[in-house]
């Protein structure tokens, strides 16, 4: 009996790994969200694709739970098109094979080009789009610095190349106008821009606006707020699949992934629909694993290989900067650029909140006197907004405090020289342009 367990076990293994054996079952329960498949449990792993014949046309999903009698799949279009009793077969697992040529084009989630230039190049070798992040002791260390040309972030939260930081923002407080400024980041080989639950109309602004410049070496992946959650949930691991190539080879690649936050409800609507529980504000257990999985794999990568730096917007619902979903991305990332509603009201762009963010890898990009120099600025900065109210209430008197004295005077020249929009240069050096405005 035990050498029978043996060869079934192999024989099902073997079936398993085979793309050549069209391995298929029957449709035999239809949701509004999802539908089940008989007869193919035992050949299937999470994550294979399926393919659904309707009326002639394939419908491709993916497999989201695996029970003994049947699949729970989740289809990558809107729109399910099964009826009880249509045929289903096993398509294997997701993989792209991305091609330097890649560089330009404009794909949707599954890796398809959607921008009228032609069918893509085929790379060579097949790379999974669930990759797992690389060794953490064979990674490279964070070292080289980076200029965004955003004066706020270099002064204040200086990032280095193989950095992963988020821009945490409510709606409408000018997070994908920050992200188009840091589009135009120079010393990469290669960009990847992942928008993610976006407008349609923010497509064509992106491409024909901040990146145009760039255009020749980005590679764009979109997934729009109408379509279904499964193509939302694979956007950025296309995006990261893409970018992982482009590491590999040794290039120094940017990703702007915008935003995680759709990700992560599309997660959400993906493992509900799986069966998963509710745990935090709607959000299933799973949600809290996909996120570090996706983030950690962008960063430096193996030694001799290249790095990916990685911005990743977080839109906080309500402007609630303790929801579950930007806590857990707040601690997986290595800093954090926070947008203040407050701040855009006043008309100050980009309404960076200089005193709630933070870059965990400053220090290997300061010098001592510029670190004392951020020390103290912020220590400025802090003593003008405490006493805002006393001073509108007329409870300040000059001549009183020589420190509050400085901070009236210099502060809101300090916010003259972070203002910036997209329209104006580039920083070159924002320590210098922040000393000559002083000056004046």
């Amino acid at each position: 009996m035990d050498a029978l367990d043996r060869l079934e076990a192999a024989i099902t293994a073997g079936l398993s790994s085979s793309h050549l054996l069209n391995v298929s079952g029957i449709v035999r329960e239809v949701a509004p969200s999802h539908y089940s498949v008989s007869g193919i449990s035992q050949f299937v792993r999470l994550g294979d694709r399926i393919g659904l014949d309707a009326n002639g046309r394939i419908q491709i999903g993916e497999v989201v739970r695996i029970d003994a009698d049947a699949v729970v799949v989740k289809p990558f279009e809107g729109r399910i098109d099964a009826s009880v009793g249509y045929r289903a077969r096993r398509l294997g697992h997701a993989s792209l094979m991305p091609h330097p040529l890649w560089k330009g084009r404009v794909v949707n989630a599954m890796g398809d080009p959607i921008d009228d230039l032609g069918p893509l190049s085929i790379g060579s070798d097949p790379m999974p789009s669930d990759a797992e992040p690389p060794p953490a002791m064979s990674r490279a260390r964070v070292q080289s610095s980076l200029k965004t040309g955003v004066r706020a972030i270099d002064l204040f939260t200086p990032l280095c190349h193989g950095q992963r930081i988020g821009i945490f923002a409510g709606s409408g407080v000018g997070k994908s106008t920050l992200l188009s400024m840091l589009a135009r980041c120079q010393g990469f080989d290669t960009i990847v821009v992942a928008l993610v639950g976006e407008r349609g109309r923010e497509v064509r602004e992106f491409l024909e606006g901040p990146i145009e410049q760039t255009r020749d070496r980005a590679v764009m992946i979109v997934s729009t707020g109408d379509e279904s959650p499964m193509m939302r949930r694979q956007a950025p691991k296309t995006a990261l699949c893409i970018a992982e190539y482009f590491r590999d080879r040794g290039e120094s690649v940017l990703l702007i992934v915008d935003s995680v936050t759709r990700f992560a409800h599309a997660a959400r609507d993906v493992a509900l629909a799986a069966g998963e529980p509710a745990v935090a504000r709607g959000y299933t257990p799973s949600v809290f694993s996909d996120l570090p999985r996706l983030l950690e794999r962008a960063g430096p990568g193996e030694e001799g290989k290249g790095s990916i730096t990685g911005i990743f917007s977080v839109l906080i619902d309500g402007d609630d900067h303790n929801d579950p979903v930007a806590d857990s991305i707040r601690g997986t990332l290595d800093g954090h650029i926070v947008l203040d509603r407050a701040i855009a009201d006043q008309g100050r762009y980009p309404a960076i909140n200089v005193l709630g963010s933070i870059s965990r890898l400053a220090d290997n990009v300061w010098t001592s006197e510029q670190k004392e120099l951020v020390r103290r600025l912020r220590s400025m900065i802090a003593r003008f907004e405490d006493t805002r109210d006393l001073r509108l209430m007329g409870g300040y008197n000059p001549g009183n405090d020589p420190e509050l004295d400085q901070a009236v005077a210099l502060v809101p020249k300090i916010y003259d020289a972070l203002r910036q929009d997209p329209a104006m240069p580039a920083s070159t050096d924002a320590f210098q342009e922040l000393a000559e405005i002083l000056r004046k």
